[in-house]
């Protein structure tokens, strides 16, 4: 089964722009990251939700709200996704003090992997 967009679209990109607001300034995630940190939609399988989550995690990203840091969301090479606003993207990657080496993010060292490991307050989870 292929899917271009989840089931529900306005639900999905709302998960993802609550998740990606807990990103820690200084701190990186993917999108394949954002999407395992957040349930399988309905009527989709893991299988499926796993080849399909991250582009859909970016078309979220795409269409964010201004109160989103949508810089803190990159590819799985660690690198900014070839796109327009992919400078500023970097530039304010390296306001937060994030360091690129060529064009690439440590994710050892940058990467967040979830709300148990940001170092701001617990919040209630979604889900």
């Amino acid at each position: 089964m292929r899917f271009t967009s989840p089931p529900n679209p306005q639900e999905f990109n709302e998960r993802v722009w609550q998740l990606v607001r807990q990103v820690p300034r200084g701190k990186v995630a993917t999108y394949g990251q954002i999407a395992l940190m957040l349930p399988t939609p309905n009527g989709v399988n893991f299988e499926s939700y796993k080849a399909f989550g991250p582009r859909w995690v970016g078309g979220a990203m795409a269409a964010c709200p201004d109160d989103v840091p949508w810089q803190r969301v990159i590819n799985s090479q660690g690198k900014i996704s070839e796109r327009p606003g992919a400078e500023k993207q970097r530039m304010l990657l390296e306001e937060e003090g994030i360091v690129f080496v060529k064009d690439k993010v440590d994710l050892k060292k940058y990467g967040w992997h979830g709300l148990e490991e940001s170092d701001e307050p617990k919040q209630e989870k979604l889900f």
